[in-house]
């Protein structure tokens, strides 16, 4: 197993910025021909917290499988890791990419054995080393992103849980509406990951809300790990498949981490409607910008820096910690270039579930009415 550490924070924020100056370029015209150009669309990247103090707080994080430059989950939670190492002050955090499932421990007992305070770890997958880890070294705060503490929570573990069944349901109201031949898709990277089984029944239950007409295709493309979220040829493939077997899906909703960015891809060169996933893909893989009319969003960068403010301010959080509507912990991406497609009408329909699902996740349950989220879903927070 190889074990990679990258220092500093620069280039990720570069990443971060990447789309500051509008790519504009060629039109789409192939396939459906339903992407458009970018155009003068622009977004700003998200400013990280502001230094308040000085801590002396070793800060390290431990990806799951895939690298630190996958626009998605590793990705955005390193970059959570950066600020809020800014934010309180502390020296700039390291990181341990896991090229391989098997060194989940040992990457993160490296970690503890260097004298590190703080350990982030990215992923359901490494829940188990997290709390075993955890159970070890009480001295050592963890945040384990997507990982939910069943019995009896450890003080020094906090573990980041986001609805995502809720961000998957705004997603699925944009693509029910939006929809011209009444099929959409959800490709998910494995039905083993419940957070991706959640967005996709979200989806599904979202667009079924709006359009009664509407047929939702929910698919996984492997139980394979490495290929179901960092193996962009692998989901380009697995798009095209996908996309010459069902030729009227016009919406696609890729749930598959760096596995998706090739999905991307074949809505791209299908000339159809992409949904991103995580965050906000209309930045973090612009060059599929054409056709992402919107991305369901964690957010990861926020929840991360929290957990890490509230470890330098003495206050350390614990236990499962969750984040959904009624905290602004997900949502939807702007729009951009396809900001007309969404009517005040649509517009009212993604509020009024936003709006009820902050208020009390029984007046909008994004499980229902299919009831097939990931077991669980119901302990998930608001």
């Amino acid at each position: 197993m190889r074990k990679q550490r990258r220092y500093g924070v620069s280039a990720t924020f570069v990443s971060m910025a990447l789309i500051l100056a509008s790519c504009g370029g060629g039109g789409i015209d192939v396939g459906k021909g339903l992407c458009r150009e970018v155009g003068d669309a622009t977004a700003t990247a998200p400013s990280p917290p502001a230094a308040s103090g000085t801590s002396d707080a070793k800060i390290g994080l431990v990806t799951d499988v895939g690298t630190l430059d996958d626009k998605n989950f590793n990705e955005y939670s390193w970059i959570g890791t950066q600020w809020g190492a800014t934010a309180i002050g502390a020296p700039e955090p390291q990181n341990i990419i896991t090229t391989d499932s098997s060194g989940y421990e040992a990457n993160i007992q490296s970690f503890v054995d260097d004298g590190y305070n703080v350990i982030v770890t990215v992923g359901f997958a490494l829940g188990a080393a997290t709390l075993a880890a955890a159970e070890e070294n009480a001295d050592i705060h963890f945040i384990g992103v997507d990982q939910f503490q069943a019995n009896d929570p450890l003080d020094n573990y906090e573990s980041l849980i986001f609805n995502e069944a809720q961000a998957g349901y705004l997603a699925g109201i944009v693509a029910g509406r939006i929809t011209k031949s009444n099929e959409i898709a959800a490709i998910g990277g494995s039905g083993t990951i419940p957070p991706v089984v959640n967005y996709a029944r979200g989806f599904e239950n979202g667009a079924k809300s709006v359009n009664s007409e509407v047929t939702v295709h929910i698919k996984y493309i492997s139980n394979d790990l490495t290929a179901a979220f960092n193996d962009p040829p692998g989901g380009k493939t697995f798009g095209d498949q996908f996309l010459a077997q069902n030729t009227n899906v016009d919406v696609l909703f890729q749930v598959a981490g760096k596995t998706g960015n090739g999905l991307l891809q074949s809505v791209e060169e299908a000339g159809i409607y992409g949904v991103g996933v995580d965050v906000d893909q209309w930045q973090s893989v612009h060059e599929q910008a054409e056709c992402i009319v919107v991305s369901a969003e964690k957010k990861l960068s926020k929840a991360v820096s929290e957990g890490i403010i509230a470890f330098g301010g003495g206050e350390p959080r614990s236990s499962n910690v969750f984040y959904g509507a009624s905290n602004d912990g997900i949502g939807l991406s702007p729009f951009y270039q396809f900001s007309d497609l969404i009517t005040t009408e649509i517009q009212g329909q993604i509020d009024d579930a936003f709006a009820g699902m902050a208020a009390d996740p029984a007046t909008v349950d994004p499980c229902q009415p299919s009831g097939l989220c990931y077991a669980g879903a119901e302990d998930m927070g608001n």
